[in-house]
This record gives structure tokens, sequence and C-alpha cells, in this order.
């Protein structure tokens, strides 16, 4: 009976072993996997704020968690799916769907960065046609957000799974689904946060007992904190806008770095490879120029070839896009007023 039982404890013991190298892999790739996502989820995060700009600072956390709610949505209900029914019937068509993404990301990229460099004039809402009903234009306002959410979510899943080895259906299913879940709780929760920076600056500024919470007898704590707590308000209050718009440049840059690298390591599977393999020889030609940094330089300049690369592509898309395919969209589907 004791050796039984002995055994019995040794096939337990191999188990957990295995089901604990299981989780470590999966958390491994999840890992890896998100990270190459890293400039879909600057520029969500980024993107995500200027929805709830206009209203009241009460309604804030509240739109952004129905944004986060319509993300999940996106990704688990509807994306998850059709990426795993993409892997398993037609595994062959991801790596074109990624180069398709990568050449989304590389145009708003390039979009982005002209209208930094050349602005023009945006032709101005009609308010009047506008839902002005406070709870319609919210509606709205997070109908429009889950909707660019989808297509990010979709860059986001694609990458994900463009990057997943050879792993059987359910690991495959645990990694999407935990990037997926990971992703938009750190872009949401960030936003969360963006969002109500401004407010708690104020707050932090304004507030007389810091220490104690009681603004009607403030202690000796309170007159000690206070010259930091207003400092540190009024910084948060001022460094928000320029934050944002570091924000939103970093999130451009790595929208081009990401969609240039997936469009070169696209070509070196379906072709042509010369440019890849340019990108390479002269990354560790770099690399080994400086042999005390030579990883980081190689991807330093593999990543700065990348994101030149997504420009060129990204400005080659500008006139199509603009010229051809948005307005067949709008054939196909007419802009609402609203």
């Amino acid at each position: 009976m004791s050796i039984g039982l002995i055994a019995l404890l040794d096939d337990i013991a191999a188990l957990a072993k295995v089901a604990a190298a299981s989780l470590d892999d999966v958390a491994a790739q999840a890992t890896k996997a998100g990270a190459k996502a890293a400039g879909v989820v600057i520029d969500d995060a980024a993107v995500t704020p200027r929805y709830v700009v206009g209203f009241a600072a009460a309604r804030e956390w509240p739109i952004v968690r129905r944004i986060a709610i319509g993300s999940l949505k996106n990704k688990l209900v509807f994306l998850l799916p059709a990426a795993l029914a993409l892997g398993l019937f037609l595994p062959g068509a991801i790596t074109p769907l990624l180069m398709l993404g990568g050449a989304y990301l590389c145009h708003e990229g390039a979009e982005k960065l002209w209208e930094k460099l050349v602005p023009h004039a945006v032709a101005p809402l009609a308010v009047a046609t506008g839902p002005q009903d406070p709870q319609a234009l919210e509606e709205a306002k997070v109908r429009g957000a889950i909707q660019t959410d989808f297509i990010l979510s979709a860059e986001i899943m694609a990458i994900t799974l463009g990057n997943l080895p050879e792993s059987s259906f359910w690991m495959r299913a645990v990694v999407l689904a935990l990037v997926g879940i990971g992703i938009t709780l750190l872009v949401y929760g960030a936003v969360a946060v963006i969002v109500k920076a401004d407010d708690w600056g104020v707050a932090l500024a304004r507030h007389p007992a810091p220490a104690s919470g009681n603004p009607a007898a403030p202690n000796r704590m309170d007159r000690m904190l206070r010259p930091f707590t207003r400092a540190l308000g009024r910084g948060l209050v001022k460094g928000m806008p320029p934050f944002l718009i570091l924000l939103g440049a970093v999130g451009t840059a790595a929208m081009l770095w990401v969609g240039g690298g997936i469009l070169l390591h696209g070509m070196e599977t379906l072709g042509p490879v010369a440019l890849p393999a340019f990108a390479q020889d002269l990354s560790h030609a770099a690399a080994l120029a400086v042999p005390a940094m030579a990883s980081s330089v190689e991807w330093v300049v593999h990543a700065l070839l990348a994101g030149l690369f997504g420009v060129l592509v990204g400005a080659a898309l500008i006139p199509v896009v603009s010229g051809v395919i948005r307005p067949l969209l709008r054939l196909v589907r007419p802009v609402s007023p609203a």
C-alpha cells in the first residue's frame, strides 16, 4: 500500500511539473507575442483618451469602462474564434493577412506623420446634425471608440497569432486569450489613469490637508506635505498635455517600426527576400562594429531600418487609400451624419 501511495505521489508530482512547465510556456509565449504588438498598444493608449474629451469628470471612467468591455468583446468573442479558425483551416493565409495589417499600420503611422509635417485644414463638423443629448452623444462616442478598437484589436490578435510557434489548438487559444485580456487591461488601465491625472492634479494642488484629509483643521504633517503635494498637483496638470503629445509621437513611431518589421518578416517568407536580407546584413555589420554592445546595436539598427521602410510604404499608400479605397468604402457604406 505504501509503495502504491508513493508511486501515486510520484505520478502527481510528475503531472504537476508538466503542468507548471506548460504554464511557464504559455506565459512566455504570451509575453513574447504581446511584446510584438507594442506599436498597436501604444497607439491605442494614445488614441483612446480623446473619446472622453468634453464629458463631465464623473462620466470619464464609466466611458472608459464601457470601451474596455467592448474591446474585450471584440477580442474574445469575435477575433479569438476567427484567429483560431484561421490557424486551423487556412494557416497559409496568416502571413499575407499579417502583412496586410502591417501595411495598415504603416499607412496610419505615415498619415499621422504627414499631418504633423504638413498640417491641412479639416472640414468642420456639422454640429447641428450630431446628437445633442448627452446620453446620445456618449453612446455615439463609445460606439465609435469600440469600432476603432476592433481594427486595433484585430492587429493585436493577428500579430500574436503570427508570432506563436507550432503548438496545440488549446495552447494557441489560451495564449491568444491571455494576450487579449492582458493588453486590454494594460491599455485601458493606463487610459483610465491618463484621463483622471489632471483631475487628481487639481485636487492635490488645492487640498490643504493632504495627510489628515481634514481641510478644516490641517495638522503639522499637512503643512509639511502641502508644498510637495501642491507642486506635484501643478506638475500633473501642466505635464499631461505634453505627455499626451509625447505618447502620440511614440505611438506613431512604434506603428511604423512594427508595421515595417511585419512587412520585412513577411517578405522573408513570401519573397522578395533581397530587402529583408539587406536589412539583416546591415544590422549585423553595425553590430560587428560595436562588439561591446552588439545585440543592442543590431536591434536598434534593424528597428530603424524597419521604421524607415514603414515610412516609405505608408507614404506610398496614402494616395491609394485617400484616392481609391476610401471613396469606394463611402460608396459601399455611406457615412452617417451622426
